[in-house]
């Protein structure tokens, strides 16, 4: 004990100068991320993590720095000619990590997408729930949750969709070869429409288009626009099952 406590004596400058370091980039790390998330809220910047992460490791940097010397005895001058000699290693090892970074900023400032935008990413439709400094976090219609390397997605076919488009449904169907067209029209209309009640929204009219020929008859698909927070696929899944009920269709 008495060795503990003269050894305390003898660096308790350096202690104290490490807890007040410690307890001010700690309260600096909160104030400035609550900060930041409520300007980013405020503004046209899109609101991800990736700032916010950036920021709190740009803060922990710089205390490192000023406590490296006076408590650890160690010269940031010689961890940054380390990091020199060793660059092009780290930067190897690192490549995707620095290629995630870099289109992480790139979707972002580019305003590619936001939290909260509808894609459809490689035939996988979801909502983008987060943009971290690796990865963009995608919430599938199932309830998964995709993630994605940014490098992968800065690099891949994006589809953004509107709200109305989100919202439509299309079912597909063939009519019989003779069918008057016209009726078969109001018929699909009525019956589709009877049996989505509650389901669809009015503000988008729901419509049959024809789209060609095959060899049992005529291409046709009936588009929907669904309510806010029901599931498209309920839709699809009742306007299939009226459909196949009706006798002009092949």
């Amino acid at each position: 004990m008495e060795i503990v406590w003269n050894w305390l004596k003898a660096n308790q400058g350096r202690i104290a100068l490490l807890v007040i370091v410690l307890v001010c980039a700690i309260v600096a790390a909160k104030l400035v991320s609550r900060g930041l998330r409520r300007l980013l809220d405020h503004s046209n910047i899109p609101n991800a993590s990736i700032f916010i992460n950036l920021t709190l490791v740009a803060i922990w940097t710089i205390a490192a720095a000023m406590v490296l010397q006076p408590v650890f005895g160690i010269n940031p001058t010689t961890i940054v000619t380390a990091l020199g000699i060793g660059g092009v290693a780290i930067s190897l090892g690192l490549k995707d990590t620095i290629s995630n970074i870099v289109s992480g900023f790139g979707l972002m400032l580019g305003h590619v997408i936001h939290p909260g935008d509808q894609v459809v990413v490689s035939g996988v439709t979801g909502t983008v729930e987060d943009i971290t400094w690796r990865q963009t976090m995608v919430r599938e219609r199932n309830g998964n949750q995709l993630i994605i390397p940014n490098s992968v997605l800065n690099t891949s076919a994006l589809e953004r969709i509107t709200p109305a488009g989100e919202a439509c449904v299309s079912v597909a169907f063939t009519v019989k070869p003779g069918s008057d067209l016209n009726t078969v029209t109001k018929r699909v209309l009525e019956q589709v429409g009877r049996a989505t009640t509650g389901l669809t929204t009015h503000k988008n009219q729901a419509h049959v288009n024809f789209t060609g020929f095959s060899a049992t008859g005529i291409e046709g698909e009936v588009m929907l626009f669904a309510k806010p927070g029901i599931n498209p696929d309920q839709i699809r899944d009742k306007a299939v099952r009226v459909l196949a009920k009706e006798d002009f269709i092949a």
